[in-house]
């Protein structure tokens, strides 16, 4: 916020004017004063909350001034309520709050009791305990209450600062007086902040941990003594939620309600943005979806610094070391977000990916799970990143465990495709055996049950290519939305490679990819590999004008390869279509002539141009010799 506009109010005569002069003045005028002041615009100075402009807004209770009053009211902030006697103060419940809610003004106000100098005020404490604490309790948007003296200069600058913070560090979010405790909310945010900090996950925050975090939020060290008097002020309430071994989330969450109660909320704001959330205590938009653009032809890929992220986060979480992240170590890890992403709910995770025998998601299947969501929804990845701390080194933001892939263009050219992860549509008729090849790539049993696909189904597992390099691919299964998806010109720019596939063992299978390349001409822009499956069974002559052999010669394609869910050797056809993907051109049809080899008539020239240069180098020197 780069202004806080605060508007004063109250009855005639309570010394609104007084104030706003002894402000700007730094003294009382105890002359004459017009009855109501201009705005004024104070620039920021040293302690000003968040370094805001200030602009002051003097207003008359007058009848006539009433439709001024109403068009300030709704430009300002804050409002500085001021009374100055048993009157005044009578009117701030019967007339002024209500007055403010029939506007439907929804800012904080601050109370400000003026005059204190005259004696039949009474002590400050009596006041606040007969006047102001009654009316706060009745009225909420009542963020905090002061007392003054315009006469005798008493807090008038204090007055002016509680209505700065009321707006730069509003209590109102954060604290629920009539229940004297932090709002649900606010808690929440704070149990993310202690998550993240507690590094090791031991449900503790220890000495270095707490000295991290003063660090991060408030950039000067915390000296013993402090982390001392704050430990004993926990353990007043709770003796077991600040020991040895650190404060615990309740510690935690009590010493910032403390904060909050003491008027110290402004420490607590500190803390809440330097953890990226927002006056509504939702973090960020630019925070949870930064700037991430991928051009066409591109893909998004997890860097170095996002994979080792994601390595870091399963093995803390890991508790039992057993290799796979359970129910309950998943649901410890997704704390601090809304939850599994709904990408991952619609593909049913974690039966997309590489499980153990316990059916617990593995590394390989937890990294491959993240090459999936950010190929597919790199939006997503950056979402989770942010709720579960990625932090960049180079300040580069959540952006920095993401990279993009050089665009890929004429897929039937010589070349390879610069790609981590690959995506391969696996089309067929129904029965073929599609699902069961996903199967197959997470090493899942072979299951004879037959079970059609509905819905797209997705698989991802890792792959070694020849020379060691690793891949991820993604198998997808277009089930019921097949048409849909390849007259989708987006969805196949964004594949990386066609199998056909057909039950081998039945006479009608073949003819459905046959219709299919002809009812969408457009596939034979992209690579694709033909698969015979089901070879484990007798094989049948296909009721089609030709057979698969015939019908991939016809096209200078590859015949189709034959194999079986159930023969170990099946994860040679993963190693094949990966490198088909990432060397398109040779899962396009081959060219009927061999290529011009044009290197002997190239030989051939220069030979011819060395002499030519040499004889005329020799005729030149003969010319300019000795008469």
């Amino acid at each position: 916020m780069a202004t806080v506009r605060i508007c004063v109010c109250g009855d005639i005569e309570v010394g609104k004017s007084s104030i706003i002069t002894g402000l700007v003045k730094d003294t009382f005028i105890n002359n004459k004063i017009q009855p109501v002041l201009p705005p004024i615009t104070l620039p920021p100075t040293l302690g000003t909350p968040d370094n805001v402009t200030t602009t002051i807004i003097d207003t008359s209770a007058l009848p006539l001034e009433r439709n001024n009053l109403r068009k300030e009211l709704r430009k300002a902030n804050v409002i500085l309520l001021v009374y100055s006697d048993h009157y005044s103060y009578e009117r701030v419940a019967l007339f002024w709050m209500p007055y403010f809610r029939s506007l439907g003004v929804n800012i904080p106000v601050v109370l400000c009791a003026n005059k204190s100098d005259l004696r039949n005020n009474g002590s400050t404490a009596q006041v606040v305990a007969d006047e102001m604490l009654p009316v706060m309790n009745e009225f909420k948007e009542i963020d905090s209450c002061i007392r003054t003296s315009a006469k005798e200069h008493h807090n008038i600058n204090e007055a002016f600062f509680l209505c700065q913070k009321a707006v730069t560090h509003p209590i109102a979010p954060l604290y629920d007086s009539k229940e004297a405790t932090l709002k649900p909310a606010a808690i929440a945010a704070l149990q993310r902040v202690f998550f993240l900090c507690d590094k090791d996950q031991d449900g503790y925050l220890n000495d270095k941990e707490i000295h991290d975090f003063q660090k991060k939020c408030f950039d000067k060290p915390l000296s013993d003594d402090d982390l001392s008097n704050i430990k004993t002020s926990i353990q007043k309430w709770a003796q077991e939620s600040a020991s040895e071994r650190g404060i615990d989330e309740n510690g935690f969450i009590h010493l910032n309600k403390i904060f909050a109660e003491k008027g110290r909320h402004e420490t607590v704001w500190i803390i809440l943005r330097k953890f990226q959330y927002t006056d509504s205590l939702s973090l960020k938009d630019s925070f949870l979806h930064p700037k991430f653009e991928v051009p066409q032809f591109s893909s998004a890929e997890l860097s170095p610094a996002g994979y080792r992220f994601f390595v870091d986060l399963f093995l803390l979480f890991d508790k039992d070391n057993d290799g796979g992240l359970n129910d309950s170590e998943l649901a410890a890890l997704f704390a601090p977000t809304p939850g599994l992403p709904s990408s991952w709910l619609d593909s049913s995770f974690p039966s997309c990916t590489v499980r153990n025998e316990a059916g617990h998601i593995t590394l390989q299947g937890w990294l491959a799970q993240w090459s999936m969501t950010t190929f597919e929804e790199p939006k997503t990845t950056l979402e989770y990143l942010a709720f579960l701390g990625f932090e960049s080194l180079d300040k580069g933001g959540t952006t920095a465990a993401l990279k993009v892939t050089k665009a890929r263009k004429r897929r039937n050219k010589p070349g390879r495709v610069e790609r981590n992860v690959i995506l391969c549509y696996v089309i067929g008729s129904r029965g073929s055996g599609k699902s069961m090849l996903l199967s197959a790539l997470l090493n899942r049993p072979f299951n004879s049950t037959y079970s059609p696909t509905i819905k797209p189904r997705s698989a991802v597992n890792s792959v070694e290519l020849q020379g060691g390099k690793q891949v991820y691919l993604i198998l997808e299964e277009l089930g019921e939305l097949e048409s849909a998806i390849l007259e989708n010109q987006a969805k196949l720019d964004a594949c990386d490679l066609l199998c056909y596939t057909y039950d081998s063992s039945d006479p009608d299978s073949f003819s459905h990819i046959v219709d299919l390349r002809k009812k969408y001409p457009q596939l034979d822009q992209i690579p694709a590999v033909y698969i015979a499956l089901k070879a484990d069974q007798d094989r049948t002559t296909q009721r089609c004008e030709q057979q698969p052999d015939e019908y991939t010669n016809a096209l200078n394609m590859a015949a189709p390869l034959h194999v079986s869910a159930t023969w170990s050797s099946i994860s040679e056809l993963f190693v094949h279509l990966a490198e088909c993907a990432t060397h398109p051109s040779t899962a396009f049809p081959k060219s009927d002539e061999e290529p011009v080899d044009y290197t002997t008539m190239y030989l051939a020239i220069g030979v011819s141009l060395c002499a030519a240069v040499t004889l005329a180098y020799v005729w030149k020197k003969n010319l300019s010799g000795p008469a």
